[in-house]
């Protein structure tokens, strides 16, 4: 039989799997193997569907020691992921890390280790988004990293709606490997420092494996960040999103808003109210601190069976934080006209002030994660089989104390009461009445995974004197998931900080049958198909059809069409009351009675809603590889994913539109208007998710990658990474080339090896894309309408070189962001990207140096 067959490129930083065909004879003893995207077993590494395979050589070429770093370097990533990057009190999954294929939201990307679903994030991002923590994966342990860009639920099951990141451990090492590094960030005091320890040892009766992982990062606080560490960017060309809760702040007295005597003039808008710039209490990268240990076994019981045994640990420790606490009128505080400090003499009522005195809020984040995967594999005849069970638990506590800034506010109206609480003047109170206003708090959340499955792969029988190849299995999961915060957010008793609550579980099962059907000698077909039942939503059913067809030995072809699905997430089926804050311009207020018409920070409560349908998606992928030699290759992809019946969050600008201009509206709830208005100050917003949207991304990748061997001048090497985003349709609007859709991305990579030295030089590059997508700031997102001004692109350029004194010790040093360029100024959606950049998209560290020490025994 004759098929197609592809190696691994041997560019030493290349991230994709050249794929140069060439022709095999079928050999017995030729061992198959399971690659990403396929259940079955085969001999040549790519099948049908577009892979991006990145080796523990590239991740050390590209430098990283945080797989986040690494993976948002990748084309193939959008917006939608997130990082620790920005963390803050409002961020609900602190410490965290994620990734998003396609820019489709980290929901619809599937996280794999050895190839297996793991334990999702306690925490859920953005109130509702479940997620695989990547940060609980070090880097030091991973083989490689398998990017399936393709649909992928017939396979795989929820989630594989954008694509599949399958990541790979290390095994089969034998010896010791101990690995140090060290970085810092120019001009700021930021560092990082890691270090891995490898064991390994193989013999007739099997192999083991045990890695530990260290890693330790500093601070980089806002207030070293200049003007990228403050809220108002009005002299810099941007908007001035300084807060309304302001120190000092402004009173009603005998109902009318009045603000402080002592606000500054350049704090004082013309409604009343005085700005507080909060910027400068965040932490741009907060401190973390990361230990993990991995252990692999495999146990030959005899000839046709294995057992094996995957254990791994993680304890992660982070922090989060933000300014002050900030205060609005549903705080119900009140002054009395005893007060000795009140200007007034009469009973008076506090509206929007901020307790700077008690200081920055902070939070102490800890996670630990625990993996156990134990199961039998083997071979009858032609046939492998395998069972195992999996149990996965992620937890997470979020912890504050008196001394990090968490005021009470019961506590805060009796020192007021008491008179020893000066709200007035911007005043600094006494340390010993601060003790007395602050409280301590903690967050737990615990998500729990149990899954059994068994699977077989091998010749189902002959077609034309032709194998055709089968896998087939069954799957059955249990999932839970709770966040409980504290219960003093549950009592109203802490203010400016998104809480949230969540409580649910499900359990889930499913059999899948694959099928690789050669047609001729060069054309390969693959049918697969997938049902999968869940208890809170019912069952959903997704096919696969793909081929890959050798037209010459130099071209091939391949394309493929699926269906896929994603269930409901625990949190946005079990989301108790949660809050989140945004910038928007009460323009019904504005109108009436010529208030509020700068953007304000607003409060916006969530519920879940347990009548969610699962998600649907329909995809096709359609290329060329070009490979004249095998020192050098081109591929082309075409891919459409569309994505029904979506779960999002109702959109904010439509529940203002058609609620707000009601003074008693219980959805857009707002306070009692003053004297001679019309309209009171908007209190709470109420919303829900629901089956509302719908998303459809078109674009192009482009794989290349060139060998140019120079004899006594060593080798040279490139790759390309490229992806072209065509169309990005949600709700009916197009994001293509919007805010944080640039229509390009690229990584090339270069390596030149000779002798013992090697040196690498890599260009990412970020495309423009429109600012601010609510442009007039009403909460209604209007880009299409109206015209913003474009955020630059960005080209970042990191290097490296290492020189290998011996078969022991290697020594690294290298540069990321070489020319240190600083983040393109953005003017921000008003919510998250409040700073003059866009924190999820561009990385403001500046220049990083680091060096690192390999020694292996």
């Amino acid at each position: 039989m004759k098929r197609p067959q592809y190696w691994p490129s041997a560019c030493a930083i290349a991230i994709t799997i050249a794929l140069t065909p060439h022709a095999y004879a079928a050999d017995e003893d030729v061992e198959r193997i399971e690659v990403t995207g396929s259940r079955i077993k085969r001999t040549d590494i790519e099948g049908p569907s577009p892979i991006q395979s990145i080796n523990k050589d590239d991740i050390a070429n590209m430098g990283f020691d945080n797989l986040q770093q690494l993976l948002e370097r990748m084309p193939a990533n959008g917006a939608g992921a997130f990082s620790t990057r920005g963390n803050s009190q409002d961020s609900t999954a602190n410490g965290a890390a994620s990734i998003s294929l396609r820019g489709m939201g980290p929901d619809a990307t599937l996280v794999l280790i050895n190839g297996r679903r793991v334990a999702i994030s306690s925490f859920a991002e953005g109130i509702t988004n479940s997620f695989v923590d990547i940060n609980n994966i070090p880097v030091s342990a991973i083989e490689r990293i398998d990017i399936l860009k393709d649909g992928a639920s017939a396979i795989y099951g929820s989630d594989a709606i954008a694509g599949v990141v399958n990541i790979i451990l290390r095994k089969n090492f034998e010896g010791i490997e101990v690995n140090l590094g060290y970085g810092e960030a120019s001009g700021s005091g930021y560092d990082e420092q890691s270090g891995s320890m490898l064991w390994g040892m193989q013999s007739d009766k099997g192999s083991a494996s045990i890695i530990l992982d260290y890693f330790k990062n500093s601070t980089l606080a806002a207030s070293e960040m200049g003007r990228f560490g403050t809220a108002n960017q009005s002299p810099y060309g941007g908007e001035d999103f300084r807060s309304s809760r302001g120190f000092p702040g402004y009173f009603y007295v005998d109902g009318v808003k009045t603000i402080d005597p002592d606000c500054p003039p350049d704090s004082a808008t013309a409604s009343g109210s005085c700005l507080f710039d909060y910027g400068p209490y965040n932490l741009t990268i907060p401190a973390a601190e990361r230990v993990g240990a991995i252990a692999q076994f495999d146990y030959h019981l005899s000839d046709e069976m294995t057992a094996f045994l995957e254990v791994a640990a993680q304890h992660n420790t982070s922090e989060a934080g933000g300014a002050p606490t900030p205060l609005d009128e549903d705080a119900m505080l009140t002054v009395p006209g005893t007060h000795p400090n009140n200007p007034w003499g009469k009973d008076i009522e506090i509206g929007r002030y901020r307790t700077v005195d008690a200081g920055a809020r902070r939070w102490d984040i800890e996670s630990d994660t625990l993996r156990l995967v134990a199961g039998l594999r083997g071979n009858i005849d032609e046939w492998d089989w395998e069972v195992s069970a999996q149990k996965g638990r992620s937890e997470s506590t979020q912890k504050g104390d008196r001394t990090q800034g968490w005021v009470r506010t019961d506590f805060l109206q009796a020192e007021i009461d008491a008179g020893n609480y000066n709200p007035f003047g911007g005043t600094m109170n006494s340390q010993d009445v601060i003790d007395r206003i602050t409280t301590s708090l903690v967050r737990q959340g615990v998500s729990h995974l149990t899954a059994y499955d068994a699977s077989i792969t091998g010749p189902a029988f002959t077609l034309a004197d032709r194998e055709v190849m089968m896998a087939a299995g069954v799957e059955y999961r249990e999932e839970d998931v709770s966040d409980v915060p504290d219960d003093q957010f549950q009592r109203g008793l802490i203010f400016g900080t998104e809480a949230v609550s969540a409580q649910a579980d499900r359990d889930q099962y499913a059999a899948y049958v694959e099928f690789s059907i050669p047609v001729t000698d060069n054309f390969e077909l693959q049918l697969a198909g997938r049902y999968d039942h869940y208890s809170d939503f019912g069952s959903t059913t997704n096919p696969k059809v793909a081929f890959q067809w050798g037209i010459s030995d130099q071209l091939t072809a391949r394309a493929s069409w699926a269906t896929g699905f994603r269930a409901p997430s625990l949190a946005q089926i079990g989301l108790g009351p949660s809050r989140e804050s945004s910038f928007f311009i009460d323009t019904y207020r504005c109108a009436a009675d010529n208030v509020d018409c700068t953007a304000l920070d607003y409060n916006t409560e969530f519920a879940g809603n347990s009548e969610l349908d699962a998600e649907e998606s329909e995809t096709w992928n359609a290329g060329l590889i070009w490979a004249p030699s095998q020192k050098f290759d081109i591929g082309f992809d075409v891919f459409s994913i569309t994505q029904d019946n979506k779960i999002d969050k109702q959109p904010l600008g439509e529940i203002y539109l058609a609620n707000c201009n009601d003074q008693n509206s219980t959805v857009c709830e707002r306070l009692a208007p003053q004297p001679g208005q019309t309209l009171g100050p908007i209190s709470l917003i109420h919303s829900s998710f629901i089956n509302l949207s719908s998303q459809e991304v078109q674009g192009v990748d482009v794989s290349s990658h060139y060998g140019l061997e120079m004899d006594r001048f060593g080798d040279l090497k490139f790759g390309l990474e490229y992806s072209y985003l065509h169309k990005f349709e949600k709700d009916n609007l197009d994001y293509t080339g919007e805010y944080r859709y640039p229509q390009h991305r690229w990584l090339l990579t270069t390596n030149w090896t000779m002798d013992n030295f090697a040196a690498n030089i890599n260009f990412s590059y970020i495309g423009e894309f429109e600012d601010t997508p609510d442009i007039n700031f009403d909460g209604v997102l209007d880009f299409e309408t109206n015209k913003s001004r474009m955020v630059d692109s960005q080209i970042l350029v990191d290097m490296s070189g290492s020189y290998r004194f011996n078969d022991t010790f290697k020594w690294t040093v290298g540069i990321n962001n070489v020319l240190d360029e600083e983040p393109p100024f953005a003017i921000g959606d008003g919510d998250t990207d409040l700073y003059g950049y866009v924190i999820a998209t561009h990385n403001p560290m500046g220049r990083y140096f680091y060096t690192k020490l390999s020694m292996r025994f």
